[in-house]
């Protein structure tokens, strides 16, 4: 397992796992863990042996938000910054699905990570809050990820009272997929993980990109746009394989035995 004080990077199955190692500040987004966060998550996206990203926190919290004595963007280093949209857009364009592993509480910024993710799973009682506007200031840059999962419905209620809910009232609002008990959640994580390994790696990669492009689109653009994008992937060597695996009854050669 490589990682510093502020984070930890271990790849296991086929899944780089990110952990936000600052418990004694409930891993609060400093800038420097927002720098080796981002940074990762490059080097996720460049590892061939990773096919998904999990980002979990370590101690009681999966991330109380900014550090307000050393806040995301600030330089380190000698200089360098890593603005933390930078971070969340990394998230989004990531080629590779990425899982919130929502290990403890998550309170406004640290909901960016929430919204910005793929897949979220979530300890069922863990406490999640917009908490912005009780210090008189407003989740701007978190909103751009959350509401569009949120929706102004719920959106406008959590955001304009900072009051709290849970991982299970997360799942009945849409802005997390499963919730589970605080000893399942590797568990549950490890499954999705193995069935994204199931998936051709060529076809993850193109449907985390019709996901997030087809809603941009207007209906006859989508349907010009998403015809051409599905001759392509029937023309490649990937498809062959998987067509060819399901006639013979076998496993496609990208499945581990």
């Amino acid at each position: 397992m490589a990682g510093t004080e502020a984070t930890l990077y271990e790849v296991k199955n086929g899944a780089a796992w990110i952990t936000l190692n600052r418990p004694e500040n409930r891993n609060a987004l400093s800038a420097v863990l927002v720098a080796e966060l981002y940074d990762h998550l490059l080097a996720a996206n460049e590892d061939p042996a990773v096919r998904s990203i999990v980002i979990t926190g370590t101690g009681p919290a999966f991330c109380a938000g900014a550090d307000l004595k050393s806040p995301p963007g600030q330089a380190i280093d000698g200089g360098r910054s890593v603005p933390y949209p930078d971070v969340l857009t990394a998230i989004m364009d990531s080629p590779k699905p990425v899982i919130a592993a929502v290990n403890g509480a998550a309170f406004a910024g640290g909901l960016g990570l929430v919204g910005a993710a793929d897949i979220v799973i979530a300890v069922e009682d863990v406490q999640f809050s917009f908490s912005e506007v009780r210090i008189g200031v407003i989740p701007a840059v978190i909103s751009v990820v959350c509401l569009p999962k949120l929706g102004t419905h719920h959106g406008m209620k959590l955001i304009l009272t900072g009051e709290r809910f849970t991982g299970a009232q997360a799942v009945d609002m849409g802005f997390a997929h499963r919730a589970v008990s605080a000893d399942q959640l590797e568990a549950a994580v490890n499954e999705e993980v193995d069935m994204i390994n199931l998936g051709g790696p060529i076809a993850v990669v193109e449907c985390k990109k019709l996901v997030r492009r087809v809603p941009q689109l207007s209906i006859e653009q989508g349907f010009k746009e998403t015809a051409e994008w599905s001759g392509r992937m029937f023309r490649s060597e990937e498809a062959a394989e998987g067509m060819a695996a399901f006639r013979e009854k076998r496993k496609p050669s990208w499945v581990q035995e």
